[in-house]
Parts: structure tokens; C-alpha cells; sequence
């Protein structure tokens, strides 16, 4: 089966905690702080790499959790930092945020890595918090939370020239004695399920990737049928060849119903440039119309070739023709380069407060909610320290200006703080 969509939940590790320690080592008066830092968690990082081809082993396991950092330790021992969680995509992924709906990445290198949950920072150790006038302090900060987001995942294929027609036009065929692809080829509707790419060889320095989309019909880009899922694979390559079966009823209306569905998917379809390509010239059927179908749709302004997939008649001159085709492209715009996952900026100065039930009061804000959760509220140092820190933002202040009174509970982030009237 093949899987070209999935959403996923990834998480950064958490930083470790910074530890409180103090040396007691013969011959070493004074010893003083010695506690170390915690490691870093580690990073979510998504890796680009070609011997992927569908998304399918991300199917069944979509949540992503790197490991935290390890806590610092005694006599300065900085904790570990964490690896990080390195999840396999293939080329042409699209990364996008599923709250926001941005696109956080267009993954189409092989190789190329992309973070995007980071993980959080380690607290400090009490070897950071020494003073002149407080030399043994017990204070040590816990670390941060990773970042954590769902994202969706969606494979775009990579290819150079697209192979598009009605179901049997003869597409699988025409890839498989082009390339050493082995699509699933047979005499019903809609034998291909899934997109093919193949690689086709013209001599030793020449070579592109064709991609053969299941085929379309009618009401194809509002769902019917399989085309709706799969256009969009379609939208990177340079060219389209167009196969029509030179057998059917009418092929000039099938050409027709077929742009009709491009032009209705939008996404600059239409805009490509179409070799067509008059298939089954070696039935006799074909054979006696091939001139009145290549006249009729010349008129519409696409250069039409006649071939037989299955006994390669004229497939050799249509890649040349097609290739030529795509050296003749403009060259591209640049591509858009990736977005870097950027941490929002929750850590802004301001607060805000607001009551929301009797005795309860929330209390937000970026550096003020990152304060609280760093904190190691069983420290008693850690505490007042703590204390000051809100004090000296106002948010003390402030609450006692809305009213809090004795045993209300203060909420900020997700910690809840009893009020004290020592707090005065």
C-alpha cells in the first residue's frame, strides 16, 4: 500500500536539572558550590534520504518522543546531553504545522536534515548562583520542556516528465520498458494504485526521472475515482506526457476530459508544458485513425507522436523528444528555501491576570511562566528566589491591586501557588 499522507506528534527531550552539591574533599577548605548542569534534550530531526519512498513506515507509530537530558551532578559533572530522535522521510516530503497550517518545510535533498521539535535547555547548577555574600547556595534550576507540536507529512513525488492519461492509456506499460520500474500492468481500470518512478536511461550521461500518476477521470479533482489523491504528485515535474489510447471510442474527447481535470486541480497544472503521445499503433484500429487524432489535436496547439508501449515503436524518439522539451524549460525559480522551526517568542516581559473562578487567579506571561516551571519549588531557596523574581516584575503587585486574599491559588503555566499573607 502506498502512504503519501500522515500526521505525526513529535516532542523534544527535556533538559535535565541542574543539581545542588557542595565539595567536602580533604585538604580543600572552603569548599564551596560544585554542582553541574543539566545535559540538553534531544532534538525531533527529520532526514532526507532516497531509500525512502513512501511514508509508509511512519503508518503506525505517530508519536515521536527524543530522550531528556541527563541532571548534572557532584564535584561540577555536567549532564549529558541527549541524541536525538532521527526519523527516516523521503524526497519531496512537505512538512507542515497542523494548528497553523504553515509550511515549516519543503524536504526534497537527500541527506538534508530538519529539526523540528527542539529540545529543551538544561537547568543550572548551584556553581551558578555563588555570590559574595551568598557563598553556599542551595539553588539549582530544572530544565526546560522540548518543544512539541503534530505535524503533517506529505510526499510530493520528485520527477522530471509525469505520465498522465485515462486508466489503460498504457502508462505502466510505456514505464516499464523505459525503466526498470515494475508497475502492476492489466486489462481493467485503474490497475495502478499507487504512483510509479522510474529512471530512464538514453545513453550512459543521459537520464531523468519519470513518474507514472494512476489514471483519471471524469470528476477527478472533486474525489471520483483515484485521481483526486494523487494529482498533486504531479505538480513538480517539468513536463507531462499525455498517453491516449489510440483504441478507445473517442480519444480527442478523453485528451479533452483529461486537461478539463488538470485545469479544475489548478496548481498550475495547466500551465506545463504536454508532449502527446498516440498509444497502440501496432492494433490496426489505432493504426487507421492515427492521422485524424493527430490532426485534431494538433489544432489545439500540443505536438502529438505516435507509439506502441508494447512493442517500443516510436518510445525511443518520444523520451528524445521529451527530453528535448525539458532542457527547453526555463530555468526554475529559485527555490523557496526552508523555514526555520523558530521557537515563538513566548518570553516577552509583560504579564497578565485574570480571576477565573472564586479563590483562583491565572497569571500568564512569557518570562514570568518560564520563571515558575524552571524553578525548583522543593529548594526553599529556589522559592524566595522566586519570590523576589515576582516582586521585582510586579506581579505581586499587582494582585494584591485585584484583590487576592489569604489561601487564594495562583496558577502560572501549569504550576498552582498558594497565597500567603507573608507574601506582604
Amino acid at each position: 500500500m502506498y502512504y503519501d499522507e500522515v500526521k505525526i506528534y513529535v516532542k523534544g527531550g527535556r533538559g535535565g536539572n541542574g543539581a545542588v552539591a557542595f565539595r567536602r574533599e580533604k585538604y580543600i577548605p572552603y569548599g564551596g558550590p560544585s554542582g553541574g548542569d543539566g545535559g540538553r534534550g534531544g532534538d525531533v530531526v527529520l532526514v532526507v534520504t532516497r531509500h525512502r519512498n513512501t511514508l509508509f513506515h511512519l503508518r503506525h507509530r505517530n508519536k515521536f518522543v527524543a530522550d531528556g537530558g541527563e541532571h548534572g551532578r557532584s564535584k561540577q559533572q555536567y549532564g549529558a546531553g541527549a541524541e536525538d530522535l532521527l526519523i527516516e522521510v523521503p524526497e519531496g516530503t512537505l512538512v507542515t504545522e497542523e494548528k497553523s497550517g504553515a509550511l515549516l518545510a519543503d524536504l526534497t535533498e537527500h541527506g538534508r536534515r530538519f529539526v523540528v521539535a527542539r529540545g529543551g535547555k538544561g537547568g543550572r547548577g548551584n556553581i551558578h548562583f555563588a555570590t559574595s555574600t551568598r557563598q553556599t547556595p542551595r539553588i539549582s534550576e530544572k530544565g526546560d520542556p522540548g518543544e512539541e507540536r503534530y505535524v503533517k507529512l506529505e510526499l510530493k513525488l520528485l520527477a522530471d516528465i509525469g505520465l498522465v492519461g485515462k486508466p489503460n492509456a498504457g502508462k505502466s506499460t510505456l514505464l516499464s520498458v523505459t525503466t526498470s520500474a515494475e508497475p502492476k500492468i492489466a486489462a481493467y481500470p485503474f490497475t495502478t494504485l499507487q504512483p510509479n518512478l522510474g529512471v530512464v536511461a538514453l545513453d550512459a550521461q543521459t537520464t531523468f526521472v519519470m513518474a507514472d500518476v494512476p489514471g483519471l477521470i471524469e470528476g477527478a479533482s472533486q474525489g471520483k475515482g483515484l485521481g483526486h489523491e494523487f494529482l498533486r504528485h504531479i505538480e513538480r515535474t517539468g513536463i507531462l506526457i499525455h498517453l491516449i489510447d489510440g483504441t478507445a471510442p473517442d480519444p480527442v474527447a478523453d485528451f479533452k476530459a483529461i486537461n478539463v481535470e488538470l485545469a479544475s486541480f489548478g496548481h498550475k497544472l495547466m500551465e506545463k508544458e504536454q508532449l502527446v503521445a498516440i498509444n497502440k499503433l501496432d492494433m490496426p484500429q489505432a493504426a487507421e485513425r492515427f492521422l485524424a487524432i493527430k490532426a485534431a489535436i494538433e489544432e489545439l496547439g500540443y505536438p502529438v507522436m505516435g507509439i506502441s508501449a508494447i512493442t517500443h515503436q516510436g518510445v525511443r524518439k518520444l523520451l528524445g523528444r521529451a527530453l528535448q522539451m525539458l532542457e527547453e524549460l526555463p530555468a526554475p525559480e529559485p527555490q523557496m528555501p526552508t523555514p526555520v522551526v523558530i521557537r515563538p517568542n513566548t518570553f516577552d516581559d509583560g504579564f497578565a491576570i485574570e480571576p477565573h473562578s472564586d479563590g483562583l487567579w491565572v497569571v500568564s506571561g512569557g518570562k514570568i511562566e518560564r520563571a515558575v516551571q524552571r524553578t525548583n519549588l522543593s529548594q526553599p531557596e529556589s522559592v524566595m528566589r522566586l519570590h523576589r523574581y515576582l516582586k521585582s516584575k510586579g506581579v505581586l503587585d499587582e494582585l494584591r491591586k485585584r484583590g487576592v486574599q489569604e489561601d487564594d491559588l495562583v496558577r502560572i503555566g501549569e504550576y498552582e501557588l498558594e497565597w500567603r499573607s507573608s507574601d506582604e
